[in-house]
């Protein structure tokens, strides 16, 4: 057990450490580098919560298709050694942020977050949704959110649909 909590701890602490070079670092290359390195981080903390379809998931999605569509769209704007340039609206950014912020602990802190033990759920549902993980989230995609689902898979279709005609257009 103490081997688990050092790796969470590994894991959280690095996942932080990326996602603030992400968010302060000037070259934006090596932020689109270190948001790959959160996604691995954040798989990570999905095998200790025993999802391994969810850390696939994030590997294969995130960390590899998400990850070099951002790479390629850094390769093909021109000026990208500029930098990442503080704009306009950075100081209303920061304010949104620190004001989603104290919402989000303030839910955070003011919900009851009942254990699973504690819930209406029958033990054998339970035992069976943890150790059946798979099948269980691909019923939920495609019964129960399948809108959403296919509403992502539409949106990211017409994100590749925009990133080829931008390239055609500078050419």
């Amino acid at each position: 057990m103490i081997l688990q909590d050092i790796i969470f701890w590994l894991l959280a602490v690095v996942s932080v450490v990326s996602a603030i070079g992400v968010v302060f670092l000037r070259d934006i290359f090596r932020a689109a580098l270190l948001l790959v390195l959160l996604f691995l981080t954040i798989a990570g903390l999905f095998v200790l919560l025993s999802a391994e379809f969810l850390a696939v998931v994030q590997v294969l999605i995130y960390a590899g298709a998400i990850s070099i569509l951002i790479i390629f769209a850094i390769m093909l704007t021109h000026d990208v050694h500029r930098g990442n340039l503080p704009g306009r609206i950075q100081l209303l950014a920061f304010l949104f942020s620190g004001f989603f912020l104290t919402a989000l602990v303030f839910v955070v802190t003011n919900t009851s977050w009942p254990l699973l033990a504690d819930a209406s759920i029958a033990q054998e549902s339970l035992e069976a949704v943890y150790y059946n993980t798979t099948p269980w989230l691909g019923s939920l995609l495609l019964r129960d959110f399948v809108l959403p689902f296919e509403l992502v898979s539409v949106l990211l279709l017409a994100t590749v649909i925009g990133a080829l005609v931008l390239v055609r257009e500078s050419e």
